[in-house]
């Protein structure tokens, strides 16, 4: 197995995070440009609440609208591409740490991977 430096790794999380942020800021470019062309000419009216878009409470409905052309899914799908961006950035990290054998740090790694799991599950922002 090869050996890898402290700086290939570094620099493979530099490149996740970059091409993540990229292709999740241009996904939500995308769905804008699809909810413009849609509803770009239709009047907002804010006094009355319409309610939860069906895609954000069911996940496979959101990939069914994505894949629709439904530009709030496709919004709604690149923020969670952003969102899940820097989760991927500790989970290779993690695999950084442990091809270094620095254990410690895998475990604190694999400790904030949990935090956050377990706050997207319990649904506390904070």
């Amino acid at each position: 197995m090869a050996k890898f430096k402290d700086t290939d790794i570094q620099g493979l999380i530099g490149h996740v995070l970059r091409i993540g942020t990229i292709i999740s800021v241009s996904i939500v470019f995308i769905g804008g440009a699809f909810y413009l062309y849609r509803h770009g000419q239709t009047i907002a009216n804010y006094k009355v609440f319409t309610g939860i878009p069906d895609f954000v409470q069911h996940p496979g409905s959101l990939i069914y609208g994505a894949f629709t052309l439904r530009g709030q899914a496709i919004i709604q799908l690149g923020i969670i591409l952003l969102i899940a961006t820097p989760v991927l950035r500790v989970v290779f990290s993690a695999i950084g740490f442990a091809m270094e054998k620095d254990y410690l740090y895998v475990a604190i790694s694999i400790l904030v991977l949990l935090i956050i799991f377990i706050s997207l599950l319990n649904g506390h922002a904070g």
